[in-house]
């Protein structure tokens, strides 16, 4: 039980998986009892698991990450488990998801500015460093959950929620004003001292 008197990170902290969640991570790897046992030697230790079976990684930008997962919490459907690492952000997703989201993106981005920087999307045939189940020390180069796994089958996203979040996330980083930019050659004259 936490106190007022504790530091809120301490009160808190969702940052541990719990054993619903720790199994359906190892279930996406050859050996999932293997990845249980060395994760109950080591709670603290990332593991690299394959991508494309139990879940597909779009790896963001962690400013633009933390713009989509903040749209999907505050506007949409909320977030599948998400994991910072090394100045990015990773959203895990539906299998099948990197596959489509590039084309998704493409089609939606026709014609504009390009607000979205590149998503990197990991699936069949990729794999990606998962945070350990209990949290590491912070350090920048410490991968940690934002949003943690906490059951055997959690909701995951799919492409087209992952386009709407990354169009949200844009249009919010982005400030759009009806006045044309001011004319750097421009004369400026003081109207107000008129006789």
């Amino acid at each position: 039980m936490s106190t007022r008197d504790e530091p809120s990170s301490h009160r808190f902290d969702v940052s541990g998986v719990t054993a619903d969640g720790a199994a359906w991570l190892a279930s996406a790897g050859p050996y999932p009892r293997s990845t249980l046992a060395f994760w109950e030697e080591r709670p603290t230790a990332p593991v690299v698991l394959p991508c494309g079976t139990a879940f597909d990684v779009v790896s963001a930008p962690a400013v633009f990450g933390r713009g989509m997962v903040d749209r999907l919490w505050d506007e949409g459907p909320g977030s599948g488990p998400v994991a910072a690492l090394r100045g990015r952000m990773l959203l895990f997703a539906a299998p099948g998801t990197a596959q489509r989201l590039p084309s998704l993106l493409r089609w939606e981005e026709f014609g504009r500015t390009g607000a979205i920087p590149p998503l990197l999307c990991h699936g069949t045939g990729d794999a990606v460093t998962v945070p350990p189940p209990l949290g590491a020390a912070k350090s920048a180069l410490t991968s940690r959950w934002l949003v943690a796994p906490d059951t055997r089958h959690p909701w995951l996203p799919g492409p087209e929620i992952l386009v709407w979040a990354a169009v949200r996330a844009a249009r919010t980083s982005v400030r759009i004003s009806i006045f044309p930019p001011a004319d750097q050659d421009a004369k400026v004259y003081d109207v107000s001292r008129r006789r």
